[in-house]
């Protein structure tokens, strides 16, 4: 069973329903720098949306790909993909409840549409007032989505931040995973954006590595231990930081204690229980670094994505490019599906 945590999505509607996209439109905060536009595909009748961050650079484009439910699947056949997760994109970050509250009712829709290869996330403020859990127990309770899809940092706050803790809280009860995907840029994007691979890719890692840290250091796993993050952008390359980030006391008792020891060792922990990484689209990571990813987190803590159809290319040659890799069938197995049919309790 091979299955894509990280399938874009967006409701039919979204391009032929005026007021409802006007909606979504007005939710952006344009005075803090964010610039979204919808707009014609320059040699083509299609459109799609455009984020730019700040103004004049741009960091996202989602085409009218992502509302077509039939394309979705040729795309799943040609690209080997049993089922897919899907997730809503770029407007998270800023959608009111009244507009998650449509946004969850499609995606139940799509699911419903197609049971046997579709699974949907559920999208809510992260506010945690009353009528924003009682949204998230509407979404897994009632319409029967797998999971909760967070932003790594809403406006200048990380998850770590206290006014998200009672959201959280509902979550850990709940018992489902929460997909951490990745903003535009980081909250500190000034030397990354004159650059567009910087901008587009690394600034992406930055914004992960950022969040996930904040995570693990602040605590707030040992309140809430039921919670399972799993990150884009293979948790920005965290697997090449996990032993840099959990240094252990010197055995020269001359030495001057510079870190936090015992800090190191509950991060260890959280990596174990916790913490999981979306490859995101994996034709983007060399052969050796995947394999590096499986070595250092485990093979059970690695899922396969495609972000599907931001480019066509990492989900045709998503799957082959994991078959290709040095590591065991079995680790394979767990990468390509069965992590996602656990965390997100998939049947066969």
């Amino acid at each position: 069973m091979i299955v894509d945590v990280n399938l874009h999505w967006y409701p039919d509607f979204f391009y032929s329903d005026k007021a409802f996209l006007k909606e979504c439109l007005r939710a952006i905060p344009r005075a803090y720098g964010e610039y979204v536009q919808v707009h014609d595909v320059p040699g083509t009748n299609k459109k799609q949306i455009k984020l730019e961050r700040p103004k004049g650079y741009p960091n996202l484009e989602f085409p009218i790909e992502s509302t077509d439910p039939e394309d979705r699947l040729r795309a799943m056949d040609e690209g080997k993909i049993d089922k897919g997760i899907m997730r809503w994109c770029i407007w998270p970050e800023w959608a009111t409840l009244e507009i998650c509250r449509r946004i969850n009712d499609a995606m139940a829709k799509s699911v419903k549409e197609h049971p046997d290869r579709l699974l949907g996330l559920a999208i809510v403020p992260p506010w945690g007032d009353e009528d924003c859990l009682e949204e998230l127990d509407r979404c897994i309770n009632d319409l029967g989505l797998v999971g909760v899809q967070v932003e790594a940092h809403y406006g200048t706050l990380y998850l770590d931040s206290e006014e998200f803790r009672p959201f959280f809280k509902k979550i850990n009860q709940l018992k489902v995973p929460v997909i951490v995907h990745h903003t535009a840029l980081p909250v500190d994007y000034g030397h990354v954006i004159d650059y567009v691979n910087l901008r587009r890719l690394f600034g992406r890692c930055i914004d992960q590595m950022t969040c996930v840290g904040r995570i693990m250091y602040s605590g707030m796993l040992d309140e809430l231990p039921n919670l399972k993050f799993i990150h884009t952008m293979m948790a920005g390359g965290l697997f090449a930081y996990t032993t840099l980030i959990t240094p252990k006391k010197s055995k020269v008792v001359s030495d001057r204690e510079r870190f936090d020891p015992a800090a190191s060792e509950k991060v260890s922990g959280y990596l174990k229980n916790n913490i999981y990484s979306d490859i995101t689209h994996a034709p983007t990571w060399s052969k050796t670094q995947l394999e590096c990813a499986v070595k250092e987190l485990g093979a059970d803590h690695v899922l396969f994505g495609t972000s599907y159809p931001l480019r066509k290319e990492w989900l045709l040659d998503g799957v082959d490019h994991i078959q290709s890799l040095d590591i065991s069938e079995k680790e394979k197995s767990l990468v390509l599906g069965e992590n996602a049919m656990k965390l997100f309790n998939v049947k066969g």
